[in-house]
């Protein structure tokens, strides 16, 4: 018998950068030397928003959860030594991805590198954004159309890019069901295609050419039979769409390409070593059958819970993926559940499914007009619920965390400051002091650009009418236009997009069962609302910062609106100064602020100044997110009543605890409700 030629591994990528382009670029020279075979570009949220390093809403955030780029020249340091004609680049970024785009081909051209053998992605997935990840700036339809503008430019210039990377990653960490995964992002498939379509700009013969493109990003949760099924019927419902509504022939053309990036939001921060096992697991969904495998996989690292991985940690997560490639005989098989009649039976009933969603979005008009109304949005928001209360309930079970608790000392954490990697505080003030530097040396020898005024015009003009926007916005990397310059031109034309919260048409996930822990709760809330002589207790939940997971706070929010509080939640972005305001003008009883990014150090303490300087001091401030232990003792001993992280998973024992917190401020006595 001869022996099967064995297949060719996957892209193996880990999304990395961090502080400034110069420690990325040496992380990323480090990661390719290592055996990784793609590079995955982590921005920074003010990259990813459209706002320079020294914009208010940037601060605390520049360089924490991924790589400052503000202009050409940091996007050439960013990829220096690297050679782009010969890699595969994915970039996750969205709202701003036209720009980065075009910084890239820019390095590119000035390597000297022929554009039209660029190979690699950018996420450029707006509808994700407007329901789970936050990083949007214009509405929907100028969204749709810097999209679109994108797409028919690298069809006919960079036509190895795939300038669009459909997401539903975000969508389960925002609660989705595998049904609803498939939904809406095969949803939001057509409506970029029907876009395309309809822009004109690309002649009928070559949208087979345009679907080849398009390529997804998919998350993969530890359920992992029912994840491998879910890929099966992604693939089954992308070859029907596009052979029925888009006429394209070739076989090759309608393959459904994609990439994963297995479940962070499963990840503890109790017991962080099991996170390892369950990103295995995670991976073999996506790579067990050969129908159905990933093209290229990131795998996280086993203490994202805690912070911000170092470079050991990323290591262990690309050697995991090198075993099972080099050790393992996985490669050497056809599907190994070709035949399966269990399978067959679980993905024929997600086709099923997900096709009668797809249905009831487009009799709505489509994902556009889904996110516009709210629908999407609070279905997420209740399928979220919904899991949380499964595992508060105990029916979901999370080794660790509410079943076998119990646990030897970790040698992992045993020092958690150097379990993790932080971001120097230095940084941000070294970055704003390089913008300055930047605007003010740009058109000067050595960089020699063009004034970049006459380019923002352009970019304006072209963005009033109807024309691709990709050239102007070329011209204007050219020209040493900063990212918030870009964003802000395009601002004034566009306008800015507040995406619905869901959080008020959300169902009530957790029945007020009497002698129900929410019930007792709920006691506490009507008692001390008549002990402060008020209808309501009022509970203000901000996020302040750029960061746009909203997921916990909308979790929160959901949950003591349930308890009986009247809940003021305004969703992302907000300044510290716009929280204050809110807090006094809505007369609330308590603030919640939940930061993941990493910027609570900062922005938190300027809540509680701005609250004592109004007088407000009785209004207690909790504080939520990634908080390593060290800055959880700082923040309360800067006054913050109670600090929360991703370990403490009973919701309606933290609303208790804000209860409580309310009562001592206001110098009430403490109730004893029987536990």
């Amino acid at each position: 018998m001869t022996e099967r030629q064995k297949d060719r591994p996957w892209l193996m990528r880990t999304y990395a950068g961090h502080s400034t382009a110069e420690a990325s670029n040496e992380l990323y020279r480090r990661n390719l030397a290592k055996g990784q075979t793609g590079l995955s570009v982590a921005f920074d949220l003010p990259t990813q928003t459209g706002y320079d390093p020294d914009h208010i809403l940037a601060r605390g955030e520049v360089g924490r959860v991924g790589v400052p780029v503000s202009h050409l020249g940091d996007m050439r340091r960013l990829f220096q030594d690297i050679p782009l004609e010969q890699m595969n680049t994915s970039m996750t970024i969205n709202a701003t991805a036209m720009w980065l785009l075009a910084l890239y081909q820019v390095v590119a051209e000035e390597q000297g590198a022929d554009i039209t053998k660029l190979q690699g992605t950018t996420q450029n997935d707006i509808v994700k954004e407007y329901l789970s990840r936050g990083t949007h700036v214009f509405p929907p339809g100028p969204s749709l159309r810097l999209t679109t503008d994108m797409i028919a430019y690298t069809v006919s210039h960079i036509p190895k890019w795939n300038p669009i990377n459909i997401c539903s990653y975000h969508l389960q960490e925002a609660g989705a069901t595998p049904v609803q995964e498939i939904a809406y992002a095969m949803s939001t498939a057509i409506a970029v295609l029907d876009a395309v379509r309809d822009s004109g700009q690309v002649p009928a013969e070559r949208m087979g050419d345009v679907v080849a493109r398009i390529s997804f990003f998919v998350n993969a949760g530890v359920r992992f039979v029912e994840e491998m099924c879910k890929m099966r019927a992604f693939g089954r419902i992308w070859d029907k769409i596009t052979r029925e509504r888009y006429g394209i022939e070739n076989p090759k053309q309608r393959r459904f390409r994609y990439g994963v990036q297995v479940n962070s939001l499963g990840l503890t921060e109790a017991q962080p070593e099991n996170n390892v096992q369950r990103i295995v697991l995670e991976m073999l969904a996506v790579t067990l059958s050969k129908d159905a495998r990933a093209r290229a996989v990131q795998l996280p690292a086993w203490n994202e819970a805690l912070g911000l991985p170092r470079p050991w940690d990323q290591q262990w997560s690309l050697r995991i993926q090198q075993v099972l490639a080099h050790e393992s005989d996985l490669l050497e098989y056809e599907d190994i559940f070709e035949g399966s009649h269990v399978i067959e039976a679980k993905v024929t009933q997600l086709v099923e499914d997900s096709l009668k969603e797809i249905d009831r979005i487009q009799e709505m008009g489509g994902a556009m007009a889904a996110v516009e109304s709210g629908y999407l949005k609070s279905q997420l928001v209740s399928s979220h619920a919904e899991r949380r209360g499964r595992i508060e309930s105990g029916q979901e079970k999370i080794v660790g965390v509410n079943i076998f608790e119990t646990t030897e000392p970790n040698p992992l954490t045993a020092d958690l400051d150097t379990a993790i990697q932080t971001v120097d505080p230095a940084v941000e003030a070294k970055v704003v002091e390089a913008i300055g530097r930047w605007r003010d040396t740009r058109y000067q020898p050595p960089f020699n650009h063009p004034r970049p005024c006459k380019a923002l015009e352009r970019l304006k003009e072209a963005a009033k009418g109807t024309g691709n926007l990709m050239e102007a916005t070329l011209e204007c990397a050219r020209a040493g236009v900063t990212t918030g310059e870009w964003a802000g031109a395009l601002r004034e034309v566009f306008g800015e997009f507040r995406a619905p919260t869901g959080v008020s048409s959300a169902p009530i996930a957790v029945p007020v069962e009497e002698g129900s822990a929410l019930a007792e709760v709920r006691a506490k809330v009507d008692a001390t609302a008549r002990d402060l002589g008020v209808g309501k207790l009022r509970f203000l939940v901000g996020k302040p910062g750029l960061d746009g997971h909203s997921n916990g706070a909308e979790q929160i929010a959901v949950r003591a609106r349930d308890a009986g509080f009247e809940v003021v939640y305004q969703g992302i972005r907000l300044t510290p100064e716009q929280i204050v305001d809110a807090a006094l003008a809505e007369d609330v009883h308590a603030v919640g602020l939940s930061i993941l990014s990493g910027s609570h150090a900062q922005l938190v303490p300027d809540v509680l100044e701005r609250l004592r300087v109004a007088g407000a001091t009785d209004i207690p401030v909790i504080a939520g997110g990634i908080i390593p232990n060290g800055d959880a003792e700082d923040l309360r001993a800067a006054g913050v009543a109670a600090v929360f992280t991703p370990k403490d998973f009973d919701i309606t024992g933290i609303i208790g605890r804000i209860v409580d917190e309310i009562r001592k401020a206001n110098k009430l006595d403490p109730l004893e409700v029987p536990a």
